[in-house]
């Protein structure tokens, strides 16, 4: 009798004598098992964790833009600057209201101080000044606002606009893409999704690296109507947006069964499959299964089987039911 292991399956080679005839048949032993691994491979695209298009919040005119496509900036950098000359000079006259508004309070204390105007008066010049001062702050903001900052370090993927356009508030100047993360977008059917775990990691190839990715979040609704979910991942190590990622998912699943080699199952009726095997008598029967699961030239099934039944590989094509065999 010669042993040997394929794919953790006891197999092994016994003669026969059938019909005055010796053949040589391949004899599985059964080993039952509570669980399965399946493994499944879903594609996506790397996208970048950040990714705007950046916009003047008010009209003017676009005095410069600092950056082209494909320059690398840093978050505060000036990316584009508005005709600022405008929001200066209503600066300063904001400031000029506002000093003179603060000089009248203070005035305005000393002499209530002394008894020469009443609490009214006071009220009146301090009303003032909190106007005057939320105009200076309000100008000051709409000058920062002529120019266009880099919210994080990144990449322009996108210019739109030159320098001399005239714009309306929030047209799209440059589109920016983070440099330091991106994300994986996967598609996986719900039938796995509840097999993840936020903040696992999991394997992925990105071209020839093998990285690990961190399930960050799922998509609350499926793409499109379909019978997916998005799932985002997160890496340490920086790729290139739109290159393609392939997530390798490894999943236990219980369920009770063995494997066996797909030549040794034979088509029955209503998705049932017939596998044989050799009973204790040394008879050949006929055991019905159903395919849990299959990978290569391997199904893992559930039946009538049982620990230590001998499976004839091959199926109807080497043997008859009923048969009885005289094993050398």
């Amino acid at each position: 009798m010669i042993k040997y292991i394929i794919n953790k399956l006891n197999l092994f080679l016994i003669s026969i004598i059938f019909s005055s005839e010796l053949l040589s048949l391949e004899i599985l032993e059964v080993k039952m098992m509570d669980s399965y691994k399946i493994t499944r491979e879903f594609p996506g695209k790397l996208l970048p964790a950040q990714q705007s298009n950046l916009a003047f919040e008010i009209p003017g005119k676009i005095n410069v833009v600092n950056v082209d496509i494909g320059d690398a900036v840093i978050k505060g950098q000036i990316l584009a600057e508005l005709d600022d000359r405008e929001a200066k000079a209503q600066l300063q006259q904001a400031k000029a209201r506002y000093d003179l508004a603060l000089q009248i309070l203070n005035r305005y204390k000393d002499l209530r101080s002394e008894g020469h105007i009443s609490i009214q008066d006071l009220d009146n010049a301090n009303s003032e000044e909190l106007i005057a001062k939320s105009q200076y702050e309000f100008y000051k903001v709409k000058l920062e606002q002529t120019k266009l900052i880099a919210p994080f370090d990144g990449v322009i993927q996108n210019r739109y606009l030159d320098t001399g356009s005239v714009i309306n508030g929030g047209i799209p100047i440059v589109e920016i893409l983070g440099s330091k993360n991106v994300e994986a977008h996967i598609s996986i059917p719900l039938k796995f999704i509840d097999k993840l775990n936020i903040g696992n990691s999991y394997n992925f190839k990105i071209g020839n690296k093998r990285p690990k990715g961190v399930l960050a979040r799922l998509a609350p609704m499926t793409p499109g109507g379909s019978d997916n979910r998005l799932a985002i991942f997160n890496f340490d190590t920086f790729f290139d947006p739109g290159s393609i990622a392939e997530l390798k998912l490894s999943l236990n699943i219980e369920g009770r069964g063995t494997w066996v080699p797909i030549k040794s199952l034979s088509q029955s009726e209503q998705g049932i499959w017939a596998i044989y095997t050799v009973n204790d008598k040394k008879v050949v029967v006929r055991d019905l299964v159903e395919i849990l699961y299959f990978e290569g030239e391997y199904a893992y099934v559930n039946g009538t089987l049982n620990d230590g039944d001998l499976i004839i590989l091959g199926g109807a094509q080497k043997i008859i039911e009923g048969k009885s065999l005289n094993i050398q």
